[in-house]
């Protein structure tokens, strides 16, 4: 067997974003934090920066900071996303409401601009908000819904896509990476393939931006929603942001009409006429405070570069795959996720028909990943808060929880 923590040392002491480990607040009782994926750390210095905001930006230049900065704020900070993150050209991404929100937004424009099609495309397993959202859309818009089965380690495959969508299809919504089994779709061909049937491909890219390169200009995705609060560390309850290609621009009309998604904001006039960019898809006043902590988190992958954050996700979920090969498959774990690290994004799933409780132990001991119904751990790799030894610190403490012995299951 191998030793494992003598080898993720030596992977720490060849990081080359390891001096980034330091960045972010400490973690008093935790030895390991394996649930970047779900909620980013805070760096060190946001009760700092919030200060300093509340002092200055908000305390002295109070209403003028709309003027000065915080109009353009939205938009500015989706560039930066756009630029850092997703391979797309200013003007096309905005920071603007929660996740469903923006969700209900693209998939209600997109759908009403594509009313002579009948049939919105989605898998079955795909994240609740998703499919909530697009049976939503569907009961609104007198379209029906057309499920997709996966398998549900692999993900979406190209081949499921080519067996869905037809003449009838108006829009196919998937997630970019599977929030389960972290298994990576194939963006590029999928979305050429929903076009080859005249449909319009949205993608939710809530597990994958911030940790997975992506070129959606260069794809030719048509619309994006994202999360901030996992790996762009933005906090909880952080907004989401929206890209729309500039191509739809002008044509698709976002449902939720507000005073900032109009064209003159300060006009009060007595129709609603909606900007020509893509501010049209704001709708009311932005959270600027909401705003403020992912600004860091953007600094340090514009420093990294997105591809070397990718590098290293791909050592840190291969060292748990190793990990888990050495001191968890043979007391009967599975494993949930594709070996491939190119087929998959910054977290593995493992499962047991203990973990519900091994979670709670592990827990209360200081190891933090997450449980996800039925049996499944996600172990949940940040590249730039995650250390080689925290990974195999974190499978070991699973090994150790599921070696001492019968666990009593949480009641409540």
């Amino acid at each position: 067997m191998t030793d494992l923590l003598t080898t993720a040392r030596a992977l720490d002491a060849a990081d080359p974003l390891g001096s980034h480990l330091d960045a972010f607040a400490e973690m008093p009782g935790v030895t390991a934090y394996l649930d970047g994926n779900s909620l980013g750390r805070p760096l060190r210095d946001i009760g700092e920066k919030i200060s300093d905001f509340v002092r200055g930006d908000w305390g002295t230049r109070l209403i003028r900071s709309w003027d000065e900065q915080w109009m353009d704020l939205p938009v500015a900070l989706g560039d930066r996303i756009g630029a850092a993150c997703l391979g797309a050209a200013a003007g096309q991404t905005v920071v603007a409401d929660s996740t469903t929100v923006l969700l209900y937004k693209l998939l209600r424009s997109a759908t009403a601009e594509r009313k002579d099609r009948s049939e919105i495309v989605i898998e079955r397993g795909n994240f609740p908000t998703d499919r909530f959202v697009a049976e939503g859309v569907a009961a609104e818009s007198g379209m029906t819904v057309r499920w997709i089965s996966a398998d549900p380690v692999q993900g979406v495959q190209i081949s499921d896509i080519a067996d869905a969508v037809t003449a009838r299809t108006a829009l196919v919504v998937l997630s970019h990476v599977d929030y389960r089994s972290g298994a990576l779709a194939d963006m590029e061909g999928i979305t050429a393939k929903v076009h080859e049937a005249g449909a319009l491909m949205l993608w939710d890219l809530c597990h994958s931006v911030g940790v997975i390169p992506m070129r959606l200009d260069e794809w030719g995705v048509d619309l994006a929603v994202g999360c901030t609060y996992k790996y762009l560390n933005g906090g909880p309850g952080a907004p989401a942001f929206a890209y729309v290609r500039a191509a739809h621009h002008g044509v698709l009309r976002q449902p939720i009409q507000g005073w900032m998604g109009a064209a003159d904001v300060f006009a009060m006039g007595p129709a609603y006429v909606p900007d020509a960019t893509i501010r049209q898809f704001i709708s009311g006043t932005p959270p600027v405070l909401g705003m403020l902590p992912m600004q860091g988190m953007l600094d340090r992958i514009e420093q990294a570069t997105i591809e070397g954050v990718r590098a290293k996700s791909k050592t840190l979920t291969d060292l748990a795959v190793q990990a888990f090969d050495e001191v968890l498959a043979p007391l009967g774990v599975r494993l949930l996720s594709p070996r491939d690290a190119e087929l998959r994004g910054g977290h593995i799933t493992i499962g047991h028909p203990d973990f519900r409780a091994v979670t709670q132990r592990l827990w209360a001991d200081g190891v933090i990943p997450d449980f996800r119904f039925p049996d499944g751990i996600r172990l949940g790799l940040s590249p730039l808060s995650t250390s080689h030894v925290e990974t195999v610190t974190g499978v070991l403490a699973v090994r150790d929880a599921l070696l001492q012995g019968p666990i009593q299951e949480p009641t409540g």
